[in-house]
């Protein structure tokens, strides 16, 4: 990035940016649960509306998901035939949502007397619901055990369109999900299961992405592109340093952070009323 750019860059901006690292760096830590991280980080620093939010975060989520899937990919951590039968209905589910679900929901949902409840409100209450749910698992930790008997299609076909649906509204990938989905339900070790999960993420997330250009959203290259830079970056950190430290311990101090930050957004939007 050049001086001009740097002087010229707003703080809150560069700020944004440092976060975009961050984001970047859990996600290759962890396999998922980072890029919960990027709608707040567009709307609540870059003052970006919640519906373009998640779109943006589709595409920098699956941009970063993709570079840690292909260090995954060397590793030989991705199982690509037993994840086929997760991202299919999975993938699928994101882009017909994004492309025709979204575009359809009113713009006010709800109208009690002085309360009203807007589409751009109700997107980050669910995100701040979701957010809860994924700093749980990272607290509290899921036992995995697969149970030896053949993976169930079934349950993984309406699992991987669950996970579809979450992931198209928020924006995120839901790895926090796709994880323990790929463990319990086919069988993969941690390591397959965080690398397969990442493979997911990005074609969930590009999927979902392809769905609003399609659909005629306008995005700003430009800034994409710069936000996509420094969370390549902590990307690649975190994937230096999963080999590094114990990611388990500090998997349960980010899941504390993680609801914190949902307790200040549920709070925000419900105050905005």
């Amino acid at each position: 990035m050049s001086a001009y750019l740097l002087r010229n860059m707003q703080v809150s901006q560069l700020y944004g940016f440092v976060l975009a690292i961050l984001m970047g760096f859990t996600l290759g830590l962890f396999g998922g649960g980072g890029s919960i991280l990027a709608v707040p980080i567009f709307v609540y620093v870059f003052h970006i509306e919640p519906l373009l939010a998640t779109a943006y975060s589709l595409w920098v989520v699956g941009l970063s998901a993709l570079v840690g899937s292909l260090k995954k990919h060397l590793d030989q951590q991705i199982e690509y035939k037993v994840g086929l039968f997760f991202v299919v209905p999975s993938a699928l589910t994101v882009f017909l949502t994004r492309r025709f679900l979204v575009p359809q929901i009113p713009l006010q949902l709800l109208a009690l007397g002085d309360v009203t409840l807007t589409k751009n409100m109700a997107i980050m209450l669910f995100f701040g619901v979701v957010m809860i749910l994924a700093s749980y698992s990272m607290i509290r930790g899921i036992t995995m055990h697969h149970s030896g008997t053949e993976p169930d299609k079934m349950k993984t076909i309406i699992s991987g369109a669950g996970v579809g649906i979450i992931t198209s509204i928020v924006g995120a990938g839901g790895g926090f999900l796709i994880v323990p989905a790929l463990v319990i339900l086919l069988g993969l070790s941690i390591s397959q299961a965080i690398g397969t999960s990442l493979a997911i993420i990005a074609l969930n997330s590009m999927s979902g992405f392809m769905g609003d250009i399609i659909g005629g959203r306008l995005m700003d290259w430009s800034f994409l592109i710069t936000f996509s830079v420094f969370a390549l970056i902590g990307m690649m950190l975190g994937l230096y340093s999963s080999k590094k430290i114990e990611v388990d311990k500090l998997k349960k101090y980010f899941g504390f952070f993680v609801l914190a930050m949902a307790i200040l957004i549920l709070t925000k939007e419900v105050l905005s009323y």
